[in-house]
């Protein structure tokens, strides 16, 4: 058991003994998450509420769509927050799911973008291939970071005072 941990220091664990979370789960959040982070910088533009929705999502459809893929991601989010000691049973219970869940969101996210390039033929297939690209790396990183493997194994427990 105690050899999984052998390669971190003492800066890498938090104050219930979990090993801090994975990078990975926080590039994978701010990839799916990037539809409400547009939406953030447009509501905080005085001057065109609108414009950069519009010049980064052409079709509005799509815009809802990442939305809706950024939702599952917000849920992992609220179970990250949510992560401590005293948590309710679900919040356990999804904690171990949320690899499963980052991959599906990932997942509907290029769905939506392959929708945009074939039904409403929006994106180049260069832009498709990029984001292809990033999304399979996204997935690789999810499956074989051993950080976050132990981080899905793990949930704070309270610690003797």
């Amino acid at each position: 058991m105690g050899h999984k941990y052998s390669q971190y220091s003492v800066e890498d664990f938090d104050k219930f003994d979990c090993l801090k979370l994975s990078k990975s789960i926080y590039l994978v959040l701010l990839f799916v998450l990037r539809g409400y982070l547009v939406w953030l910088m447009s509501v905080t533009n005085m001057q065109d509420r609108v414009g950069i929705i519009q010049w980064l999502y052409p079709q509005t459809a799509l815009f809802y769509l990442s939305l809706v893929s950024g939702a599952v991601g917000l849920f992992v989010v609220l179970v990250i927050s949510l992560r401590r000691p005293d948590a309710k049973n679900w919040v356990r219970i999804s904690w171990s799911y949320c690899r499963g869940l980052l991959i599906f969101a990932l997942a509907f996210d290029f769905i939506v973008s392959l929708l945009g390039f074939f039904y409403w033929q929006l994106l180049s297939v260069s832009w498709l291939i990029m984001q292809g690209s990033v999304i399979a790396v996204l997935i690789y990183f999810c499956f074989r970071s051993e950080r976050m493997t132990i981080n899905l194994q793990e949930f704070p427990e309270k610690l003797p005072e």
